[in-house]
């Protein structure tokens, strides 16, 4: 079953927090520049999360002191041994969960932990699943309203621009790999303009 966005959320919290410590405002600012351009993450959806990671033990709260611009003590969040732990252990799955719009971004971010080989699987998903999508499109017909035409063309380069980049990334890593062990920087490091979470609808 693939995780749900509730617990995307909190591997990103505690892929952050390993970091540096955050406080609520600072890790909601952080998060919603990790995990995609088109939504924003609230306050509704980050507390909630916080206070089951507080009960699992994966994080602690600490009270800063104040400061001369703000007499307000504020709430820091800290990882626990236990939440290092638990995202060591989850980052590590490159199952197909990892490959979906919902987790792809997240995962990606934190490429500089994970090892080489679930770095290569993942990146063979996400290719692979995007790769099915162009297929179900193209087998299409296109259809006579040009409006509906016009947004199946727009969603799909989109999704071939990724397909692009994910082969740079792949062929990169592999070289890296067969040379020194260490994955090579791509030729092209930064993803294409439309994000993976961008483009959450399937093509159909």
């Amino acid at each position: 079953m693939p995780p749900s966005k509730g617990a995307t959320l909190e591997l990103a919290v505690l892929g952050l927090l390993q970091e540096s410590p955050l406080h609520g405002y600072e890790l909601r600012k952080r998060l919603n520049l990790l995990l995609g351009w088109t939504r924003l993450l609230s306050y509704g959806s980050l507390y909630p999360a916080l206070k089951r990671m507080l009960r699992a033990g994966w994080i602690t709260e600490v009270v800063a002191t104040s400061t001369p611009v703000s007499r307000r003590a504020r709430i820091v969040y800290q990882i626990t041994p236990a939440g290092v732990e638990y995202f060591g252990a989850e980052i590590t799955d490159a199952g197909p969960a990892a490959w979906e719009d919902e987790n792809f971004n997240m995962r990606f971010a934190f490429f500089s932990r994970t090892d080489g080989a679930v770095r290569l699987r993942i990146l063979e998903g996400r290719r692979t699943r995007l790769q099915e999508r162009l297929d179900r499109a193209r087998a299409l017909s296109s259809g006579s309203d040009r409006y509906q035409t016009e947004l199946r063309r727009h969603a799909t380069e989109s999704v071939e621009r990724e397909v692009r980049w994910l082969t740079d990334l792949i062929e990169a890593e592999r070289t890296g790999q067969d040379r020194t062990g260490v994955a090579a920087r791509p030729r092209n490091a930064t993803p294409p303009t439309a994000s993976p979470t961008d483009f959450s609808t399937e093509i159909s």
